[in-house]
């Protein structure tokens, strides 16, 4: 029998916001055969809850251009939403059938997903506990690697060794170079860096077709390479799974999918044998906890792209999880950054998101 005495708390609701643009620099630039990343644009967003409690999220515009109207779209949502109770999937629910028409992918899409993070991130606040722990799971040691750009022959070995040094189990590679050769030239003197005791992944951002990543993957087939990121234009579905079925090594793909509905058409075209969803662009926590759900089902290996706090976390929550992508980017704006040690990232005693502002910081490089 209920206690008629007993006060009934009242959902939270959201009760203000505050977005912030920065422009954190790369301590050195990150290459890849597409171009250089030199510094990371970043919109900041902080939403305010009727407990009192603020919950954070980070959006990644990849350019400054970008930043202005991606926090101007942030606002605008925001101010939307005011009032509403503190849901996040069913304000992401509402977002898509309001966009149907316009679509959300694109800065749309984006500022969609830094609000549902923000969202996920002051419930969990709430509740005082991590979004792994309120979706239902459990912090558990999370397998990463680390990046190496497109830095040539001695300074991908130099930088992989350095990974290797760290205790990281596994380096990411990024080729493309003009020639077969070299790309062959550049993952056997990283292998030999790092002792031949590490996971090696390759990824190719896109640059090549079909006919001729499938000549120049072939030459890769026999080194032994945990995964080829990208061969092909990222929604080429079908070109991957040409690719796919023609090479031994596994294809990863993903971190460039709007959203569940394009993992899942790339699970029916049978696009790639790994997925690597991007937390922004696949739809913030909402849309990561709907795609990897289709992952499970299909069985496939899940790791991440960027957002290494965050996704640490998604990754304990997700029943095929294989690697996280460990960059540290972001880190001088982030209070604590996430800990690797021995190879393995921990979200053991995280809070919400595990996402706290360095204002120092963020005042310095403000936008």
């Amino acid at each position: 029998m209920s206690d008629p005495s007993r006060t009934h708390r009242l959902p939270a609701t959201i009760t203000g916001f505050n977005v912030r643009a920065v422009r954190v620099p790369m301590s050195e630039p990150h290459r890849t055969a597409s171009g250089s990343v030199t510094e990371s644009p970043l919109v900041l967003t902080d939403i305010v809850t009727s407990e009192g409690v603020v919950g954070h999220s980070i959006t990644f515009t990849y350019t400054a251009i970008a930043l202005k109207p991606t926090a101007d779209l942030i606002s605008s949502l925001l101010l939307s939403i005011q009032g509403e109770p503190l849901a996040p999937a069913d304000i992401f629910d509402r977002f898509a059938s309001r966009f149907r028409l316009l679509g959300t992918k694109g800065l749309l899409g984006m500022a969609i997903a830094g609000i549902d993070m923000a969202l996920w991130d002051a419930l969990a606040r709430i509740h005082q506990t991590s979004i792994v722990r309120l979706v239902g799971s459990a912090p558990k040691p999370v397998l990463a690697y680390g990046a190496v750009g497109y830095d040539g022959v001695a300074g991908s070995a130099r930088v992989a060794e350095q990974w290797a040094k760290r205790g990281f189990k596994g380096v990411k590679i990024k080729i493309g170079y003009p020639a077969a050769d070299e790309d062959l030239a550049v993952v056997r003197a990283v292998r030999t860096a790092t002792g031949g005791e590490l996971a090696i992944m390759v990824d190719y951002n896109q640059s090549l077709t079909p006919p001729t990543a499938i000549e120049r993957l072939r030459k890769l087939d026999d080194e032994g390479l945990t995964w080829i990121e990208e061969p092909v234009l990222a929604h080429d579905y079908s070109g991957h799974a040409t690719v796919a079925q023609a090479i031994r090594t596994p294809i990863q793909c993903g971190e460039n999918w709007w959203g569940p509905q394009d993992m899942r058409q790339a699970i029916e075209a049978r696009a790639s044998d790994y997925v690597m969803p991007d937390v922004m662009k696949i739809g913030g926590v909402t849309g990561w906890l709907r795609a990897t759900a289709l992952a499970e089902a299909h069985s496939i290996p899940v790791s991440n792209h960027l957002w290494p706090e965050l996704s640490a976390q998604l990754m304990c929550a997700t029943p095929t999880a294989h690697y996280l992508e460990y960059a540290d980017w972001w880190n001088p704006i982030v209070a604590e950054p996430l800990q690797v040690a021995n190879g393995m990232a921990s979200v053991d005693g995280a809070i919400g998101g595990g996402v706290d502002w360095n204002e120092a910081a963020v005042a310095r490089l403000a936008a």
